[in-house]
């Protein structure tokens, strides 16, 4: 009996672990076919024979991104649809570029923790648990290097009076974000700013004005 239910507990531990990320490739490599119209968790593969160096390939990440917005940054992605061999290799990253005092907003990667490393300048960094919600904030200088864990509200900003260079890696070939105030007061069609004022503690009237301001996101 109780190796029965060793194994129905390992059993559970390895399903729970397929679920909670990419899936993975059972070849050495599946180049995401992004013009097919087959709709499946991922993308298609493109037959191996046709497979080249380029499938493999992205250029273009030691160009600055355009940090002149409200925001004072971007964020440049590199994930499956930018580069298709990442397709089921579980994997992705990007660079991220500040201007003096700018800031990635608090978000969420649904499908990915988050390693940075800090090239240029300082950056001031941090991620909120779920309930009971603790903030963990470092100052991170050139070298350092700081993890977010999957799913966690995180933020980065540069806190210094000179541009600021950071690259991240992510664990999912596609690991998607919630920009946090892109997403309540932001959504189309809107939530209803009656559910937001008792959510927020606001009148509605404030609420109003927060659904009509321009809420951007800053990835490409």
């Amino acid at each position: 009996m109780a190796a029965h239910f060793l194994f129905l507990a390992l059993l559970a531990l390895a399903s729970s672990h397929a679920i909670a990320s990419d899936p993975s490739q059972l070849q050495d490599f599946c180049i995401a076919d992004l013009h097919s119209d087959v709709f499946v968790n991922g993308f298609v593969c493109k037959d191996p024979k046709m497979a080249k160096a380029e499938d493999f390939f992205f250029s273009g990440l030691d160009k600055a991104g355009d940090t002149g917005n409200k925001l004072g940054s971007n964020v440049t992605l590199v994930d499956v649809n930018k580069l298709a061999g990442l397709n089921t290799l579980g994997i992705s990253l990007a660079r991220l570029d500040f201007a003096p005092y700018g800031l990635n907003p608090p978000h969420t990667h649904p499908r990915a923790t988050e390693i940075l490393v800090v090239l240029e300048g300082t950056l001031y960094v941090g991620f909120v648990t779920s309930n009971p919600n603790q903030l963990f904030t470092k100052v991170l200088h050139e070298g350092d290097v700081f993890v977010f864990p999957q799913g966690l509200i995180h933020f980065q900003f540069n806190n210094g009076k000179t541009n600021a260079v950071a690259f991240a890696g992510l664990s999912s070939q596609n690991p998607g974000v919630i920009t946090i105030a892109n997403a309540v007061f932001g959504a189309k069609p809107p939530i209803s700013d009656e559910v937001l004022a008792k959510a927020f503690q606001l009148d509605k009237k404030t609420v109003d004005w927060l659904q009509a301001q321009f809420w951007m996101d800053n990835t490409n």
